[in-house]
């Protein structure tokens, strides 16, 4: 009995020790496998292949040593390491892959928006030209033109009573028109030249026509336009544009005019 138990225990020995090896080759032909099927997907990934090339040269790398000692006896867990490592370089070849092309969507979204933000800006500028070129249409079917002065917008008698340098509110459609004017030209400055009839004296005329002027002037400042932007002349009963013994010629000298610079700011010379 003896002797038959000393024969058997080294036949059972053999026979788990072959069944261990036989357990740790599938697990290295398993880790094998995974880590091709694995490299394959990255591999074919074009994406992949173009933002994350070294991972997947390093994965390619480890899964072919793994594949060369898997030739070899006893090298299971050298194949399941060098498996392993083929695996997690493809992981991170995808990931690397996955995040290089969300940064890329997210700077093409950002030039998108920066395109689109372009070109609302010009469609606001051609719509500010626009508007400027109606607006200078619509003043200069107002306004006249002096050889020497320039663009000139005269506003009559009816904007204020009789000796009085208070703006009616008949004033303001024009010089509302004015204001967007300037608003959407910004070099442009202008002049406010005051002038009245011949009736009164003097003096009283010319401190008249430099009140009224600086009324016109003042409504401006009040609806946005910079004080600086504005110059203020009186004349008094001097430059009449007609003779002062008729009552229609009296109201037409009974005058303001704005005198409007060229486009690069510069004002026509004085009276």
């Amino acid at each position: 009995m003896t002797r038959l138990r000393q024969t058997v225990s080294p036949l059972l020995a053999g026979c788990l020790a072959l069944g261990l090896a036989g357990c740790a080759t599938h697990a290295a032909d398993d880790a094998l496998a995974q880590a091709s099927s694995h490299f394959q997907g990255v591999r074919d990934n074009t994406e992949v292949l173009r933002y994350a090339p070294k991972d997947v040269i390093r994965a390619g790398e480890s899964l072919a040593r793994a594949e060369r000692l898997s030739g070899y006896w006893g090298a299971n867990d050298d194949v399941r390491h060098y498996a392993y490592l083929s695996s997690r370089y493809s992981e991170i070849a995808l990931a690397h892959s996955e995040a290089a092309a969300n940064q890329d969507k997210l700077q093409k979204q950002q030039l998108e928006r920066e395109r689109l933000q372009l070109a609302l800006r010009e469609s606001k500028l051609l719509s500010v030209q626009r508007q400027g070129q109606w607006l200078e249409d619509q003043l200069l079917a107002l306004a006249t033109t002096d050889a020497d002065r320039g663009l000139v917008l005269t506003l009559g008698d009816v904007l204020f009573d009789t000796g009085e340098a208070d703006l009616k509110p008949s004033a303001n459609r024009t010089l509302l028109k004015l204001v967007q004017f300037l608003q959407v030209n910004p070099k442009r400055v202008i002049r406010i030249e005051g002038y009245t009839d011949s009736t009164g004296a003097a003096e009283e005329n010319l401190k008249l026509s430099r009140d009224r002027a600086q009324a016109v002037a003042d409504m401006l400042v009040d609806l946005g336009i910079e004080e600086k932007r504005i110059e203020v002349e009186g004349y008094g009963d001097q430059y009449p544009v007609e003779a002062n013994a008729t009552e229609r010629g009296r109201a037409l000298n009974r005058r303001v005019e704005i005198v409007i610079s060229d486009r690069q700011g510069a004002l026509g010379q004085k009276r």
